[in-house]
């Protein structure tokens, strides 16, 4: 039996009602306990193969070290947090195989096909790994193994930076005292992406956003080198310098390559949704 059960820590939330679905699926009997009912979570945990921890990035790696202790070698223990460094240091602590993972989706998506996970596994058989992957592809995911070192290296692009400069857009409206509401009688399709991509984004959790753009140290040199980018473009548009501008946008134009059709082609179906929409 402990081999087709799993325990999911904070299974009461969103992401973790998601995850418990997607084993139930897969046969596994899943038992849930809320991230604060330690008698309740000691139980279960002692009577599941997998141990599966969905809490705030923040309580992550502290219920991971409450639990690390209960663990046995013949166990799996697994995160689902966006930050992977810290958390896997903790669950390496247990005596079980460390996968991290780290779902590229939050809980409202209605399947996993086509939707990525990334996992850094740090300590598990190949057969141990492959099996417990499988799971996922089943239903569609794509899987990205990676480091947690590397993992967090990219998400300091890949989150960081986007979610940051989708906060400066609005921080900018905002002092600008414009809303959305009055510029779209002039939206273009782009602009119309644009402002969805802010008022989704300011709709989530701030504590969760926070902690992905505050505890990734990834974050801050990415941020001074966009701060660094921003800096150079105004003195280019400030100066009037209309070759330094064409020269710094072909300079980007060859580093996104063979990127830049692909990226036309693929935005092209989601203005035209926008726009018949």
């Amino acid at each position: 039996m402990k081999d087709t059960t799993i325990a999911i820590i904070g299974g009461t939330g969103k992401m973790g009602a998601l995850f418990s679905a997607v084993f139930e699926r897969a046969g596994f009997e899943v038992r849930v306990c809320g991230r604060r009912s330690s008698s309740r979570c000691r139980e279960i945990i002692a009577e599941s193969g997998i141990v599966m921890v969905s809490v705030p990035i923040r309580d992550t790696v502290p219920v991971i070290r409450e639990l690390a202790p209960l663990l046995c070698d013949d166990q799996i223990i697994c995160d689902l947090t966006s930050l992977k460094m810290d958390p896997v240091e903790a669950m390496l602590a247990s005596r079980a195989s460390v996968i991290g993972l780290h779902p590229m989706f939050g809980p409202t998506v209605r399947s996993l096909g086509g939707q990525t996970i990334i996992a850094t596994p740090a300590r598990a058989s190949q057969e141990t790994l492959d099996s417990f992957l499988a799971i996922f592809e089943r239903e569609g995911a794509r899987i990205t193994c990676t480091t947690a070192e590397e993992h967090d290296r990219m998400m300091a692009v890949v989150q960081g930076l986007t979610h940051c400069i989708t906060l400066t857009v609005a921080e900018t409206m905002r002092r600008l005292e414009m809303t959305p509401e009055e510029t779209m009688p002039y939206r273009s399709p782009v602009y119309q992406i644009e402002m969805g991509l802010v008022g989704r984004l300011l709709s989530q959790d701030p504590d969760l956003y926070g902690d992905i753009l505050m505890q990734n140290p990834f974050v801050r040199p990415v941020l001074a080198a966009c701060e660094e980018a921003i800096v150079h473009i105004r003195q280019v548009i400030d100066g009037q310098d209309t070759e330094a501008f064409c020269t710094l946008f072909s300079e980007n134009a060859r580093h996104f390559d063979g990127y830049c059709r692909k990226a036309a082609e693929e935005t092209d179906l989601l203005i035209d949704a926008m726009v018949t929409k």
